[in-house]
């Protein structure tokens, strides 16, 4: 079987163990977040081979996350352990409203943010199928942002299906108009995007998702799939000189634990999807349902499903 190659920084994560400010809580669970790995465990689960790409601290943290990837059934021949530089950690909040965690990050010069382009000259991608990119490792740093130009060159130049996440973190960057500077030149090198609408308007100053479909394939992009929560995906597919476009509604959901993870969960479904040769509206429906049972658990991967839990869901929860 051939595997997915996934990119990206896992960080030691904290979890409060009760409600209120993290400067108050005295007790926490670790466990370990990042967008990739999210992206990993929810392919593993459905029964994809996947690689993880990465730096990690020699430290406690990183040997913690380097074993809980291979737990999980990851790939962890690409990752390197760096004897300098540290491996990063992220607090969050516990929330029982379903609002947005706080959750800080620490990662500022970590072992992930000096990965550079000649360590990706270094890998062999011979058996790789898929590569999937999100806009998290090139806001960490310069050397990062050539890693993942390089990246992205040598999958489009070996043929390997693109898909990227715009991920945004504003916080990471030096200013606003370098993020979308940078991501924008990264998305339209892809076969496939998946923007939220809301980082579709900070990207492309709309919420127009014709206008956003349109953006994307003039520049090549295949398959444009906006994220819209509740309301589902928007997906627009590019053959030729024929454009498809539909809409795909949500499942309804009574009660939102935490939504961390969900687009990362949307990102699962898709993926997964377009790997068994679904078409694009029933990859985007199992997207919208990994989104919809993610957000029902707390913490950043703990509800992304097996193939037989995925297939009850999408049984029993409403569009």
């Amino acid at each position: 079987m051939k595997k997915s190659l996934l990119f990206g920084e896992p960080m030691a994560l904290l979890i409060a163990d009760e409600p209120g400010p993290l400067e108050k809580c005295e007790h926490f669970t670790r466990s370990m977040s990042g967008a990739e790995v999210n992206v990993g465990i929810g392919l593993t689960r459905l029964g994809h081979k996947v690689e993880y790409l990465t730096r990690l601290g020699d430290d406690p943290f990183g040997h913690y996350i380097y074993e809980q990837l291979h737990n999980q059934g990851i790939g962890t021949s690409m990752i390197e352990y760096d004897s300098v530089f540290k491996t990063g950690i992220q607090l969050k909040e516990l929330v029982a409203d379903g609002s947005d965690p706080k959750a800080p990050y620490y990662r500022k010069c970590s072992a992930a943010s000096h990965i550079c382009a000649d360590d990706i000259d270094k890998i062999d991608l011979t058996d790789v199928e898929l590569v999937h990119v999100t806009g998290i490792p090139p806001a960490l740093s310069q050397m990062a942002i050539e890693a993942t130009v390089r990246l992205m060159e040598r999958a489009k130049e070996n043929g390997i299906m693109l898909t990227f996440d715009p991920n945004l973190r504003p916080a990471l960057w030096n200013s606003v108009d370098h993020m979308i500077d940078v991501i924008n030149k990264l998305s339209v090198s892809a076969d496939v995007v998946l923007p939220g609408i809301g980082e579709c308007e900070i990207l492309l100053g709309t919420r127009n998702k014709e206008q956003i479909a349109a953006f994307y394939h003039s520049h090549g992009v295949k398959i444009v799939v906006i994220k819209d929560g509740k309301n589902g995906a928007f997906v627009s597919g590019k053959n030729g000189e024929s454009t498809t476009q539909i809409n795909v509604p949500g499942y309804r959901i009574e009660h939102v634990v935490d939504t961390v993870g969900a687009g990362d969960g949307f990102a699962v479904g898709f993926i997964s999807g377009m790997l068994e040769g679904l078409p694009v509206e029933a990859c985007a429906k199992r997207a919208n349902a990994i989104g919809a049972i993610q957000v029902q658990h707390r913490g950043d991967n703990e509800g992304l499903p097996d193939r037989v839990k995925l297939e009850a869901a999408m049984l029993t929860m409403k569009q």
